[in-house]
């Protein structure tokens, strides 16, 4: 008796483990602490196409994702019909819609067949049900009904940066409204969301697409990235690459990724430092119509961004001028490491996040150009020498 008293008492306590054990995989998934994995393990897990045809295999939690019927959908966009389309991607047109629980939400509808469409929503799915984080757009459910592919999104009240940047000649006049508060706020809460991928998931996750009309905005203008249709898992390995067919939006992607296709971290960097001179000057990355020498953004903006009147010069007149001068020259600094032709200079997104958080909790008035001392272009707070 003695001998089945312990054996029960084994059994208890080894299931009581694992249900502990459990239930720390399912804590750390709330908190947007998941680890994907080559190798297995013992956690629950799925496959995951990663765009190239090669598979990886992923901690599944898809916590608060819903599966929707076609039919669902089609109700809550009042059949899909032209007046509520919010947007256009490269996946597909988004519509506005509403729950019967009363929640607005995106409904991105895939319009175009075939694989990469398929890969696309494939790795965008098996992503946003597994990361959490308030600087990420949330996926709330999808629909894979016969050959209907559409993914629901919280709905982000304000579009994308890149229609606030840039209005048309209907919208606020056709001039941005976005002031430099607003805009440093944007460029750390996108910044917080590719130092989460890059730095908080592993193997890291590269967005591959990163660019201002992929920086989503809520009813308070707060930023969150979007759209991560062609996003790769990076290498696990410090200052490793994956090699893939290059993929991405003219005027963002990286010099190495284009030339080699070897995809790393500082790919993203790049990007995102595009889209930092985006804020600055108010100029699309790419335009052709502009003046011999100033159709590439990054090109033209490049050498004047270590000069304080350079600097001054490329600023976008929309801002009129209200901004911190110190405030310009130092987030010119940061864009301009960001921006770097070899990668291994460029900093890590954790890094750029840091040296924003002073810039953006300064709530000091904002003056006109000229009003700060004059001075030599001062480093960066918080950004230490490249790391490779």
């Amino acid at each position: 008796m003695a001998i089945l008293a312990i054996a029960s008492l084994l059994i208890a306590l080894c299931y009581y483990c694992y249900i502990g054990y459990k239930v720390s995989i399912h804590r750390k998934a709330l908190k947007g602490e998941i680890t994907t994995t080559r190798d297995g393990g013992d956690e629950e897990e799925g496959r995951a196409a990663d765009g190239d045809g090669d598979q990886v295999r992923v901690a599944v939690s898809g916590i608060g994702v819903q599966v929707f019927t076609y039919k669902q959908l089609q109700a809550s966009t009042s059949g899909f019909g032209k007046a509520n389309i919010v947007g256009h991607g490269s996946f597909g047109s988004v519509y506005r819609g509403v729950l019967p629980d009363g929640r607005k939400i995106a409904v991105k509808l895939m319009d175009r067949p075939g694989k990469q469409g398929e890969e696309e929503f494939k790795m965008e799915v098996e992503l946003l049900t597994r990361l959490r984080c308030q600087y990420l757009v949330e996926l709330i459910g999808y629909c894979s009904d016969s050959c209907h592919r559409l993914l629901v999104y919280e709905f982000m009240a304000n579009g994308g940066l890149q229609e606030h940047l840039y209005p048309t000649a209907g919208s606020c006049g056709g001039i941005s409204k976005l002031d430099w508060e607003t805009r440093m706020r944007m460029a750390l809460e996108a910044a917080r969301g590719l130092e989460y991928l890059h730095e908080h998931v592993n193997p890291p996750v590269i967005h591959r697409d990163f660019k201002s009309s992929n920086i989503l905005l809520d009813k308070n203008f707060h930023a969150k990235v979007s759209d991560f249709g062609l996003a790769k898992f990076g290498s696990e390995k410090a200052g490793g690459h994956v090699s893939t067919r290059v993929l991405g939006t003219q005027g963002y992607v990286a010099p190495e990724y284009a030339l080699t296709g070897h995809l790393t971290t500082k790919s993203d960097v790049y990007s995102y430092g595009v889209v930092l001179l985006e804020l600055l000057t108010g100029r699309v990355p790419v335009d052709m119509k502009r003046p011999p020498g100033e159709g590439v953004l990054v090109s033209w903006a490049l050498p004047r961004l270590t000069d304080r009147e350079k600097v001054v010069q490329i600023m976008d007149p929309t801002m009129k001028g209200k901004y911190l001068m110190k405030d310009v020259i130092q987030v010119a600094a940061i864009a301009a490491m960001c921006v770097q032709p070899e990668a291994d200079y460029r900093p890590l997104m954790a890094d750029v996040a840091q040296s924003l958080v002073p810039l953006v909790k300064q709530k000091s008035l904002v003056s006109k150009v000229g009003s700060s001392s004059a001075g030599q272009t001062p480093k960066p707070p918080g950004i230490p020498e490249a790391r490779k």
